[in-house]
């Protein structure tokens, strides 16, 4: 119950929607391909560094800092942002950054904008509140620019395309680029080079042409104003310094206290995500400068939920996540259901717990992100800020099942229990009414232990599709009461 909107469609569950890719032969091999790939990297670049349990430490205490002073570092960003030329703007939900937005790129009097990857624009879905206005946004990382041609949508957070191989994203190329300026190259094969290559010469006319920007941040620095974007290809540089106008549109949980606290993460990010020493590519700017870069630079801090998240003291760990994307490389079930089943720009096992807290858990594909995870910690464990993830499940479980309370825009209002879990609650109480009667207990053992012989080789119903590949465990020759009893002297 919820008006936040994170840029996507309506969408099924997610055992429904992680059914239908899990069956898709293709899509599950280019997924496991990509992501042993980029796992197996990240593992040997983290091992270089001897410090990389200090470095994690300290990021975490940087961000956990910042949360619980968020109010403070945000005023003090507005203030260096605006002394240096800015002008910042805020928006307490999706429909408020896209006005703001749309409305700065009108008046300027153009109706083109180039992108560099912006996860928060993608989750108030800017580029069609543009399009309805007139106004065409192009996005240029490589990526990104995939996705937009194919009409799709990401299914990463670092490789938004990484449901594509080489062939289909040659296909995509031939077929799509002339409807948005140059068309891809006569014979063009599938080598990555000359896919990156057709990408180059396709954007390069919308970079010189440009006059506005739309950008994102992976940080930005209260105490200068200074906006940060990491990126791997140039095409960041080129949005980021050649129009007349930059907007900015970034989360109010990307804010760190001082320029310092950087030299953490310059460390963590680049190796967690793309397995690189140093990122390729590291654009700062503070404000504006005359003759140099943008003449107008706008910022819009985005709220979108994330205020309630952070008034959730075991949830708000979510928003230390700096968009790393290494909990999906190692996460089992990422693999095998892709991106798209999780219904969120965010996926993976950071989607599993920010989108339900951004959102609410109201609807059905919010109630089950929570159980998308086998709990096995994996994305705990390379997280580089320490973000419990399944911690965080667990407690969006339980509200799920107990269907609320949550607060929404300073309302306190109760969920109703999400389809679905209705026989898991019932197992739970009937769990707590034996537990609580020892005598029941006892003879509910009792009569099961007698009955070992009548066990089946399947489960019946539901849980028959566990035993279509497994066998159930035997029963041990005895049991524990009466090995108990035979071996303490009849004690219980």
């Amino acid at each position: 119950m919820t008006g936040t909107f994170m840029g996507m469609p309506a969408f099924p569950a997610f055992p429904d929607a992680a059914r239908q890719a899990v069956g898709d032969g293709v899509l599950r091999a280019n997924l496991r391909r990509a992501t042993h790939t980029i796992r197996d990297k990240r593992a040997r670049a983290v091992a270089e560094l001897a410090d990389w349990d200090r470095l994690r430490a300290a990021g975490k205490a940087v961000k956990d800092h910042t949360l619980r002073h968020l109010d403070r570092y945000l005023l003090q960003l507005e203030e260096s942002v605006t002394a240096a030329g800015g002008t910042v703007h805020w928006a307490a939900d999706a429909d408020e950054a896209n006005r703001i937005v749309t409305g700065l790129v009108l008046a300027t009097g153009h109706r083109e904008v180039v992108k560099v990857k912006s996860m928060a624009t993608q989750e108030i879905g800017l580029n069609e509140a543009l399009e309805a206005a007139g106004i065409a946004a192009y996005e240029t990382d490589l990526a990104e620019l995939i996705v937009q041609l194919g009409h799709d949508r990401p299914s990463h957070i670092l490789v938004p395309a990484i449901h594509r191989n080489r062939a289909e994203i040659r296909d995509i190329f031939e077929a799509e680029m002339g409807r948005l300026g140059l068309p891809a190259p006569d014979g063009l094969g599938d080598d990555p080079r000359e896919l990156a290559e057709a990408a180059r010469l396709h954007l390069r006319e919308k970079f010189l042409r440009a006059k506005v920007g739309v950008s994102g941040a992976n940080f930005m620095v209260a105490e200068t104003g200074t906006m940060v974007v990491f990126e791997s290809e140039g095409n960041g540089r080129m949005c980021l310094t050649l129009p007349e106008t930059l907007i900015s549109v970034v989360g109010i949980e990307k804010v760190v206290p001082a320029f310092r606290d950087l030299e953490i993460f310059l460390q963590t990010l680049p190796r967690s995500s793309t397995a690189e020493r140093m990122n390729p590519y590291t654009t700062m700017w503070t404000g504006t400068t005359d003759g140099d870069g943008p003449s107008a630079f706008h910022l819009v801090l985005l709220d979108n939920g994330r205020t309630d998240t952070l008034a959730d003291e075991v949830g708000r760990q979510a928003l230390r996540c700096i968009r790393c994307s290494a909990c999906l490389n190692v996460c089992p079930v990422y693999e095998r259901a892709g991106g798209h089943a999780y219904g969120s720009v965010y996926p993976g096992p950071i989607g599993a717990i920010l989108s339900p807290q951004l959102r609410g858990t109201g609807s059905e594909i919010d109630a089950s992100l929570p159980y998308a995870s086998t709990l096995c910690g994996a994305c705990y464990e390379v997280c580089p800020v320490a973000i419990d993830i399944p911690e965080v499940l667990v407690h969006l479980r339980e509200r799920v099942a107990q269907g609320g309370p949550v607060t929404r825009e300073g309302i306190r209002v109760r969920i109703r229990p999400a389809h679905g879990h209705t026989a898991e609650r019932a197992a739970m109480r009937a769990a707590r009414l034996l537990l609580d009667h020892p005598g029941a207990l006892r003879a509910g053992e009792r009569l099961l232990a007698r009955s070992r012989r009548l066990r089946p080789r399947r489960l019946p119903g539901p849980g028959r599709a566990w035993t279509d590949t497994r066998d159930l465990p035997e029963p041990p020759p005895e049991p524990f009461r009466d090995w108990w009893s035979r071996e303490r002297g009849g004690q219980e």
